[in-house]
């Protein structure tokens, strides 16, 4: 079965393209973190090398075999993981011998990039080879959050699959329905996700990222209130976060940002589409001290320091400056 939750047509679109044959040798999966490419990408793998007669069963030994990364045809390289990063030319060069060779337990050889936009450009153009000419029992599956990472020669060469966020009243429902949870918890998490069902279910199971999260939203509200001293330290630890890795202060800004759009709804009283439902009462205190134009600003300032980050702008600067420029 399809374990990917909330993407119907996505999966009807598969499910025709292997009935009829015309499965793309390569693909690319584009949508935001925890939306459930990875879980997409597994699935379809299952399906090509899959015993039963309704594939992907879930159950047969191919399909058990990928599940638990076992299956000598199946290859997952998460470009982010600290064995593979910055993967380059050669790494490329190893694939293209693996998939010259026929497949070694099951029908087809399947290789998975995830977070495909971080190949070099030598990669990248090195790929172009295998998706020109792919041997007929290979595919393809590159993941990224935007298409605009991906060089345009690459994606025109793969068929593109958008799965996007899904609504949060059916983030809600799967959460409830599927894992369990009560509905007061489940419509805090499909808020926080956005409508990326692998974070909420991830976040059901693990009471750390609740913990982080609130971790987060202390740190920042004692920020509102703090001096500048307090507020370039801070600023400096989070620098030195960056500097080991970036996924963390990437949620911390992205934390902030639905921070500051619930104050905005809160001045705007409209509170019933706010995000951080457990916090009503300090997102009313900070926003009666606060204006629409200071609210409107920072967020402003919120959306160009990720964009910072990603150029060669000095980390604890941008971040310095982002600190002290809190009203």
């Amino acid at each position: 079965m399809w374990r990917v939750l909330g993407q119907p047509k996505v999966i009807t679109l598969l499910q025709r393209s292997l009935q009829s044959g015309r499965l793309a040798h390569a693909h690319v999966f584009i949508g935001p973190p925890h939306v459930g490419k990875l879980t997409l990408a597994v699935n379809l793998a299952q399906a090509l090398n899959c015993a039963s007669p309704d594939p992907p069963c879930g159950e047969c030994s191919p399909c058990r075999r990928i599940a638990a990364g076992k299956h000598a045809d199946v290859q997952i390289l998460d470009l982010l993981s600290s064995e593979v990063k910055g993967i380059g030319i050669d790494q490329i060069r190893d694939i293209q011998s693996v998939a010259s060779l026929p497949p070694y337990e099951g029908r087809s050889k399947v290789f998975i990039l995830d977070n495909a936009d971080l190949l070099s450009h030598e990669a990248a153009n090195c790929l172009l080879k295998t998706l020109e000419e792919p041997p007929p029992t290979v595919h393809l599956i590159l993941l990224t959050i935007s298409r605009s990472r991906l060089l345009p020669t690459v994606l025109s060469r793969c068929q593109e699959v958008n799965l996007r966020p899904v609504p949060l009243r059916t983030a809600r429902d799967i959460l409830v329905r599927d894992c369990g949870l009560p509905s007061e918890k489940a419509d805090l998490l499909s808020r926080l996700s956005g409508g990326c069902i692998g974070w909420a279910i991830t976040a059901s199971r693990d009471d750390g990222v609740l913990q982080e999260r609130e971790e987060r939203i202390a740190a920042f509200i004692a920020m509102s209130s703090a001096g500048p001293g307090r507020r370039l330290a801070y600023a400096a630890e989070l620098a030195a976060q960056f500097g080991k890795g970036r996924d963390r202060v990437s949620e911390t800004l992205s934390s902030w940002l639905l921070w500051w759009r619930d104050l905005l709804l809160v001045k705007a009283g409209d509170e019933q589409y706010i995000t951080n439902i457990d916090h009503r009462t300090a997102l009313r205190s900070q926003a009666d001290r606060l204006t629409v134009p200071q609210i409107q600003q920072f967020i402003r300032h919120l959306r160009a320091v990720p964009r910072q980050l990603e150029g060669n702008v000095n980390p604890r600067l941008a971040l310095e400056v982002l600190l002290l420029d809190m009203p």
